[in-house]
C-alpha cells in the first residue's frame, strides 16, 4: 500500500470522539480483516485499508463540519459506479474508479451487502 501522510496512532486519531465512532470502526476492521490480508495506515485525517493499493478508508466527518453528521463514514474505491441508494455521495476520482461514500450510524449497516462491496473492493486492490 502507498505511503503518504504522517502515520498516528489509533488512540491518537480517535481523541476526543464520540465512541460510537470507534465502535463503528472495530466492526469495520473486523469486517475488512475477514476478507484476507490487508494493511492499515492511520494517518489525521482517515484510517486506509489496503493491498497493493488502498480500497478502503474510514473517517469521521465531525472532524471537518458540524451538525448532525454520521461518526463514522466508509469509503469505498470500485472499479465501477454501483447503484445503490445507500451511497451518500459517489465521485469519479480518474477514469474507470468510482469512490462510494457511506454514512454508518449503526453497526447493524455492516450488513452483506456491504460486505459484498468490501469484498469487490479488496479484489480490486491486488
Amino acid at each position: 500500500m502507498t505511503e503518504r501522510g504522517d502515520v498516528i496512532t489509533l488512540e491518537e486519531f480517535f481523541a476526543g470522539r464520540d465512541p460510537v465512532s470507534r465502535d463503528l470502526y472495530e466492526a469495520l476492521r473486523g469486517e475488512i480483516e475477514s476478507l484476507g490480508d490487508v494493511g492499515i495506515r492511520i494517518t489525521k485525517s482517515q484510517v486506509a485499508f489496503g493491498r497493493r493499493v488502498a480500497f478502503a478508508w474510514a473517517w469521521m466527518p465531525g472532524k471537518y463540519v458540524r451538525g448532525d453528521v454520521a461518526p463514522l463514514v466508509l469509503t469505498v474505491d470500485l472499479h465501477r459506479r454501483d447503484k445503490s441508494s445507500r451511497w451518500k455521495e459517489i465521485v469519479e476520482p480518474r477514469p474507470g474508479r468510482f469512490t462510494h461514500h457511506l454514512e454508518l450510524r449503526s453497526t447493524t449497516q455492516l450488513d452483506d451487502e456491504v460486505r459484498k462491496w468490501l469484498r469487490e473492493a479488496w479484489d480490486g486492490a491486488e
